[in-house]
């Protein structure tokens, strides 16, 4: 269920999408807090709060810091759970998704193309930096780093042929399920970023589980610091024997 539709009459649900939205703006918050900053009584908010945590959407904790507690018990925080947060990339998906129907519409499907390797440059942006920070991490290892900061939770796994690169989650799968050229310009980027040719063979986009990329290994007698493609050398002394 989304924060926008309305399961009950009245108008409870809009204002119970202006509490969450609130937490999401603000940080974890107080029944008080909320109350305050959105010109509610603290039983009204209290009853949406109720609301949210049975829909799983909003979770209490207890006061990171209990120091300047004065008498009685420390009011809870209310944060928003990782269910909640979806609920709002659901939103912004389908107004992503508006704004690629727009832009295939005015620019054609370069323009999707051109957006799509451009939204797909923080892969080769961000490789060098967490490559150098983290010179223990091999290179499939410092793509998984790259992408979970990025949202994806990815994990590498070893595989008879090399290595795969998994991807538990996709920040955009919504939206490349309509426009894969999101997941073919972050391919492209994993390709670069590594020297080699890589294979997509899952996609949570299009109904998978998992989006998995297979990196296959490239024979040691064939890589060289100078050769900025493997595959390509390689095919080459293959055709040469």
């Amino acid at each position: 269920m989304e924060f926008d539709e309305v399961p009950v009459p009245g108008h409870d649900q809009p204002t119970r999408q202006r509490v969450a939205r609130s937490i999401l703006v603000d940080g974890p918050s107080t029944a008080a807090a909320l109350a305050e900053r959105l010109d509610l009584t603290p039983a009204a908010v209290r009853r949406h709060l109720d609301q949210l945590v049975e829909e799983g959407a909003v979770e209490a904790r207890e006061p990171r810091s209990l120091a300047a507690r004065g008498r009685g018990r420390p009011a809870k925080v209310f944060a928003l759970t990782e269910t909640g947060r979806d609920r709002f990339d659901q939103q912004y998906d389908d107004l992503a998704v508006q704004a690629l129907r727009f832009l295939a519409e005015t620019g054609g499907t370069d323009a999707v193309r051109e957006f799509a390797v451009r939204r797909a440059s923080f892969i080769q942006e961000r490789f060098v930096g967490v490559s150098a920070a983290h010179p223990d991490l091999g290179p499939a290892e410092v793509l998984a780093r790259v992408f979970t900061d990025e949202g994806y939770a990815a994990a590498v796994r070893d595989v008879a042929v090399g290595e795969q690169l998994c991807q538990q989650h996709c920040p955009v799968s919504h939206v490349a399920h309509e426009f894969p050229q999101l997941c073919e310009a972050e391919t492209e980027a994993i390709s670069q970023v590594l020297g080699r040719h890589v294979q997509r063979l899952a996609t949570i986009a299009h109904g998978d589980g998992v989006c998995t990329t297979c990196i296959p290994d490239v024979p040691t007698s064939t890589q060289t610091k100078t050769t900025p493609h493997p595959v390509t050398t390689e095919k080459k002394e293959h055709v040469s024997r």
